[in-house]
């Protein structure tokens, strides 16, 4: 009886892709258009914010030793809006008028609300009091001059940027996009709306995979469909010259119509590795072309969009030079079904998420796991991991998930 064939574990994978690639070079863009892009350099703040104590309230600027008692009258010798200032002092007895971002004028050390005063002219009633402090925010309550506030691998959302500009950085230094060129194989698929013949299917993959790079930042790059013919493949492995990662779908497994491993053979293709221990997606090739990364996906729609979670994710991740540049992080919940025992590859189940009336998580797989059921996997909402030779499961028990639901947000 034969040995099964060697299978690379996920993880060995995984840290062999991310360890072949290199953040790219930076690019000085405006605060304006960083949203989504990953820092290179630390950003420092410029400006210190607030630059001097401010009221945070409406009111009035007064010593806090005068309205320690009251009812208390006392005279109003000035204003202090937001954007100006009251050049002078606040003496005993005396105070300010002050709006919300006015800077405190010295001799103040408390900001009493207009609503706990009654105003007749110039002679205000202090109703209630106000200690030492007391809705004032000090110099520098945000931060300082000088202060590292964004790190290098940070990518940005609406909250960062917000940050930038208010550091007083009107320009980022950021990781370059990637560009991935994308080329599917395959006499069988055809592009969506064009004409389909008896033994032909609708190409998804590209598509899909397209719409997972730019939502990761990178620039997809779409190659079109190589024939199964060595001139189809060679003239449209072309395209890819100049990109920093290079994608095929289909071709990556054993077989008479299977041309990726050699017709790129003899472009150069260096290949590390191919077949991992996972379901679904077996025959996934990672490698290089002279100095483009290389990394083969299989040709189901399925094991495609699990293994672009899976790997180009983090691929994309440390060309970008992010910090966390790792697999699709997971949680726990618990399982909806009993699971039979595994195999020496890892699962990653299509399976709905819910809650109990507990609040606890619960993951229930699909009955029907198959690779070409792509319908399923926009049905779920997570995927279970399954470790190789996991033993048999009962409904639960502790499971690790990834979610796949994408963020509604950008802060």
């Amino acid at each position: 009886m034969n040995a099964p064939e060697p299978l690379m574990p996920v993880a060995e994978a995984l840290a062999r892709i991310t360890g072949a690639l290199s953040p790219l070079p930076p690019e000085t863009v405006s605060v304006a258009d960083a949203h989504g892009r990953v820092l290179a350099t630390d950003v420092v703040a410029q400006v210190t914010q607030p630059p001097a104590a401010v009221s945070a309230m409406d009111g009035y600027a007064v010593r806090a030793a005068d309205v320690t008692k009251v009812p208390i009258t006392l005279e109003q010798v000035g204003e202090a809006p937001a954007g100006g200032a009251f050049d002078g002092s606040v003496e005993s007895g005396e105070c300010v008028r002050i709006f919300t971002g006015g800077p405190v004028p010295d001799g103040a050390d408390a900001i009493v609300i207009q609503e706990d005063v009654d105003a007749d002219g110039t002679a205000i009633t202090v109703r209630e009091g106000a200690p030492v402090g007391n809705d004032i925010r000090p110099a520098g309550l945000d931060f300082r001059e000088g202060e590292v506030l964004l790190r290098a691998g940070r990518r940005l959302g609406a909250r960062d940027v917000g940050l930038a500009a208010a550091m007083n950085v009107p320009w980022l230094e950021v990781h370059r996009r990637p560009r991935v060129a994308l080329l599917s194989t395959g006499d069988e698929i055809v592009r969506p709306g064009d004409p389909l013949g008896p033994n032909q299917i609708v190409s998804s993959n590209s598509l899909a995979l397209a719409a997972l790079i730019r939502a990761q930042g990178g620039v997809p790059i779409d190659l079109g469909i190589a024939l199964d013919t060595r001139e189809s493949l060679q003239t449209m492995a072309e395209g890819a010259r100049g990109a920093d990662l290079l994608i095929t779908m289909g071709g990556a497994s054993v077989g008479d119509h299977d041309l990726v491993q050699s017709v790129l053979g003899e472009k150069g293709l260096d290949i590390d590795f191919w077949r991992i221990a996972m379901r679904p997606g077996k025959p996934l090739m990672f490698g290089r072309i002279g100095a483009t990364p290389m990394l083969g996906l299989p040709g189901n729609p399925v094991s495609s969009l699990v293994c672009g979670l899976i790997f180009v994710v983090p691929a994309l991740g440390r060309l970008l030079g992010m910090t966390a540049a790792a697999a699709a992080e997971d949680e726990t919940a618990r399982l909806g079904c009993a699971l039979a025992e595994n195999d020496r590859r890892q699962d990653y189940l299509r399976a709905k998420l819910a809650r109990d009336k507990a609040g606890t998580l619960i993951a229930t797989p699909f009955e029907k796991q198959d690779s070409s059921m792509l319908r399923l996997l926009t049905e779920s909402q997570c995927l279970v991991i399954r470790p190789p030779h996991a033993p048999a499961a009962s409904a639960g028990d502790t499971v690790r998930i990834i979610r796949l639901e994408a963020a509604t947000s950008d802060l």
